[in-house]
C-alpha cells in the first residue's frame, strides 16, 4: 500500500492570517520546516504535528490525512 500524507496547513494559515515564519516561531521549528511539510516534501514528526494542532486549536486529523494511492 502506497500512502501519502495530505495537509491543510496553508488553508489554516491563510484563515488565521499567519505566515510560515510566525507558525515556525510559535512551534519552535524553522520556516523551511513549515514550508517543506506544507508542500508535502517532508513528513512531520508526531511532535511537530501535535504542536501544529495545538497552535491551530484543532485535532491533528483536521490538519493531516492519509491519501491512499491504490486504484
Amino acid at each position: 500500500m502506497n500512502e501519502q500524507l495530505d495537509n491543510h496547513i496553508h488553508k489554516l494559515r491563510t484563515q488565521r492570517k499567519v505566515s510560515q515564519q510566525e507558525l515556525a516561531d510559535a512551534i519552535g521549528v524553522s520556516r523551511k520546516t513549515i514550508s517543506t511539510v506544507e508542500t508535502g516534501r517532508f513528513t512531520p514528526s508526531v511532535v511537530i504535528a501535535l504542536k501544529m494542532a495545538r497552535f491551530f486549536e484543532v485535532p491533528v486529523e483536521s490538519i493531516f490525512s492519509l491519501l491512499d494511492d491504490q486504484p
